[in-house]
């Protein structure tokens, strides 16, 4: 059956299919449910139809009057001309309208292609030409942005584009319709809900193409398919223990893996409920905390840093909120602890990537597992290792690539040259340098890339960022190798210091000495800045700072 059930559809070009021996263990020992997200979506709604489901800054809906929206957009979709398989760009921040169209499209069997808002014209025209994309949902404004010149040149530029469809207003000109009249203009007719129902995909398809978040190029695809997704979405809502009382506040973006796997998805699949934050202010995080009792909250570590530095926290109720799950970014010893001394609530340090690697540390686990590692794997039934520049499997505690296999990760990129990003044995290689204890428990101790190479010695950022960070007078910190004529490398720290306290290089390599720091980790230049810039996907940007660093050498 299984085997028949995964030659029933064609995947689309460009998407490497799961192979058979796989898929058939994966389906059979039901870690791939065998649902896809719009079946996920409807069962939320059929079970909990009156239980409040979404708040965003204009409405507060039940699962029922969710269902309403998502169905009549739906079809309004399709009464447009969106096909099965047809790719969609979905580029709109945190707001109601995004999870509208997200399920919408899921349910007519489209693919949506994950944007994040501050995208531009670079990274839109080439997904657009990467996936063949036929439609558009983007706004015509949204804060500082007017997209109407950005939305020119895409046209120009990806003809494919057939449909743009509008967000909140500045409809009219390019745009073929908006969000709100293909809802209003929908009815949900005998006829219209059987031929909606006729476009539920296989589960085996291509749901959504997410970009990588890195911080150098233009970004790859992953291609993921419902089955491998939803897999992703279960064990990540277990493993931090989401349930149908949690109020999970999403204020990460929406258009980025971290809000849409722990925040959306996760809580539509326990029956929770969603509130939508569109700010990263820490006073707006604390005000929706208080006004909506918020149990959880997945958060990027700059933002926790946000929250427990701000000098307001103290006004605001905080008792509501359980637990924080980190992501994105490594959470530093310092952070954890902050959180504890000034919320009180569960904190989880977490590990994930686009292409479906997942670690996380439990509720349960002790502070020390918390603090200096990024836990086990989500899903029980995916192998975590890590081998040598071989392949070759090295013992607990022995650092190296950390590298994974299971039926929540990837398969290859979309319409990309895959050779080197699997080991032989076909587990990926995720790019992070780790170590794995006995117990199981695994600690990320830098990236394959983000090494300063000084003087033929490989020095670790992050381990330097550790040390660093628990200064007192230092809020952020991002380590970065600058270029140098005799080593290669030497070590150069950027530092946020805390408000009104100062320190200096002197200060700062003292402190590390006294903390067992080598010779080699401490840093030869520092540079005091008001922030530290990030990607779009929230991650410390560490391409602007070396361009920065060129430019203050005189080399750039």
């Amino acid at each position: 059956m299984a085997t028949r059930e995964y030659e029933l559809y064609k995947p689309i070009d460009g998407f490497t299919p799961y192979e058979l021996k796989d898929a058939e263990k994966y389906t059979e020992l039901r870690w791939w449910l065998g649902i896809t997200l719009g079946d996920m979506f409807d069962k939320a709604t059929d079970l909990y139809p009156n239980k409040e489901a979404l708040v965003d800054d204009r409405v507060r809906l039940t699962y029922s009057h969710l269902r309403d929206k998502v169905d009549r957009l739906a079809i309004g979709l399709m009464k447009l001309g969106i096909e099965p398989t047809d790719r969609v760009l979905l580029q709109l921040p945190n707001w109601v309208e995004f999870i509208y169209a997200y399920f919408a499209l899921q349910k007519i069997g489209a693919i949506v292609v994950l944007m994040l808002p501050r995208h531009t014209q670079l990274e839109i025209n080439h997904l657009a030409r990467l996936t063949n994309a036929k439609a558009w949902i983007v706004p015509g404004q949204y804060r500082k942005i007017d997209y109407l010149p950005i939305i020119d040149d895409v046209l120009q530029s990806s003809p494919s584009i057939k449909y743009l469809i509008s967000a909140r207003g500045r409809g009219g000109g390019e745009f073929t319709s908006d969000i709100d009249r293909l809802i209003d203009e929908a009815e949900l007719t005998e006829a219209n809900l059987a031929e909606l129902s006729k476009r539920r995909p296989d589960p085996g398809e291509v749901c959504h193409i997410l970009p990588t978040g890195g911080t150098t190029g233009l970004p790859k695809a992953a291609a993921r398919t419902h089955n491998d997704y939803i897999c992703n979405v279960e064990y990540h809502a277990r493993a931090w223990e989401l349930n149908n009382n949690d109020i999970c506040l999403v204020s990460t973006p929406v258009g980025h893996n971290l809000g849409l796997l722990v925040g959306i998805t996760g809580t539509i699949f326990t029956y929770g409920k969603i509130v939508l934050l569109d700010s990263v202010r820490p006073e707006d995080f604390c005000s929706t905390v208080q006004r909506e009792k918020v149990t959880c909250a997945p958060m990027v570590p700059a933002l926790v840093l946000r929250v427990t530095n701000f000098e307001g926290l103290k006004d605001y109720n905080m008792t509501s909120l359980l637990k924080i799950y980190a992501g994105g970014a490594p959470s530093l010893p310092e952070l954890v602890k902050s959180i504890y001394e000034k919320i009180g609530c569960k904190f989880v340090n977490a590990f994930g990537m686009v292409e479906g690697p997942c670690c996380m540390t439990r509720l349960d686990d002790d502070f020390d597992t918390i603090c200096n590692t990024i836990g086990r794997p989500c899903c029980s039934y995916e192998e975590f290792k890590v081998v040598d520049h071989d392949g070759n499997t090295l013992p607990p505690n022995a650092e190296g690539e950390l590298v994974a296999k299971g039926p929540g990760i990837f398969t290859g990129y979309f319409k990309s040259d895959n050779r080197g990003i699997f080991t032989q044995d076909g587990l990926l290689r995720t790019g992070d340098l780790a170590k794995i204890d006995a117990a199981g428990h695994i600690k990320i101790t830098g990236r394959i890339k983000d090494i300063i190479l000084r003087g033929g010695e490989n020095i670790s950022a992050v381990e330097i960022e550790e040390l660093i960070i628990a200064h007192p007078a230092v809020e952020d910190v991002s380590v970065i190798g600058m270029p140098d004529k005799d080593l290669g490398e030497r070590v150069c720290a950027y530092i946020k210091p805390v408000q009104r306290q100062k320190t200096s290089l002197e200060d700062i390599v003292l402190f590390m000495k006294g903390k067992g720091a080598s010779a080699l980790q401490l840093p030869e230049r520092i540079e005091f800045i008001d922030e530290i810039p990030l990607t779009k996907a929230g991650k410390h940007d560490k391409k602007v700072l070396r361009e920065d660093i060129k430019k203050r050498l005189g080399l750039a």
